[in-house]
């Protein structure tokens, strides 16, 4: 599975896969020092993805947001055992795959040693949700920020006004080498976005 290991420090390793017609990224978070881990938008391909669980010791599957392409493969990870979490706001797009339990804004989730904060991140889709692991630079932004700029906000839950206030106020505060890890595509920086943000204003996307 080493070829999966996108990231790591002494408390941390990050796998990445991408998967599905629209290149998902999907992430496992694991702490190094009890093997527990969580994986991000179980988005297709379940097959990879259960491999990558079993492998990883995933003991639970987190959904940045509730779009079809990011949740493709929940109803077989499911199936095996996995408990699914999403927010309150976005489950309703999660009726026809299911889901188990709730993540709350400013939930502290614990993945053996490490702590997740859960950010509501409102924009993309109502209840989209990002995670920032303490005491590391990571932040897992779903489709909220990319390089380069916000998330599609032409979307039904969307609005662009809100994903620009949700990304000033809420990520942008963030320290600059923090590594923003998105839903599709490649890793960027805070330090690398924010200076632009005036610009996706002017433009309105």
């Amino acid at each position: 599975m080493s070829t999966t290991l996108h990231w790591k420090d002494s408390t941390v390793e990050v796998h990445k896969v991408v998967v599905g017609p629209y290149d998902n990224n999907v992430f496992v978070i694991r702490c190094t020092a009890t093997g527990e881990a969580v994986l991000i938008d179980a988005a297709n391909e379940h097959e990879q993805l259960l491999e990558l669980c079993r492998a990883l010791g995933v003991r639970r599957v987190l959904e940045t947001h509730g779009h079809w392409d990011h949740i493709q493969a929940v109803p077989a990870m499911r199936e095996a055992g996995y408990e699914v979490a999403v927010t309150a706001l976005d489950a309703p797009r999660l009726k026809d795959v299911g889901y188990d339990v709730f993540i709350d804004d400013a939930e502290v989730i614990e993945v053996g040693k490490l702590r997740l904060h859960a950010i509501h991140n409102p924009g993309h889709t109502e209840g989209s949700i990002s995670f920032a692991v303490a005491n590391t630079p990571l932040l897992f932004t779903g489709d909220t920020l990319f390089p380069g700029g916000p998330g599609n906000t032409a979307l039904e839950g969307g609005d662009f006004n809100t994903i620009i206030h949700s990304i000033d106020t809420k990520l942008f505060t963030f320290p600059a080498d923090t590594i923003v890890l998105p839903g599709h595509g490649l890793n960027t920086t805070i330090g690398n976005e924010r200076p632009h943000l005036q610009e996706w204003v002017d433009r309105k996307w």
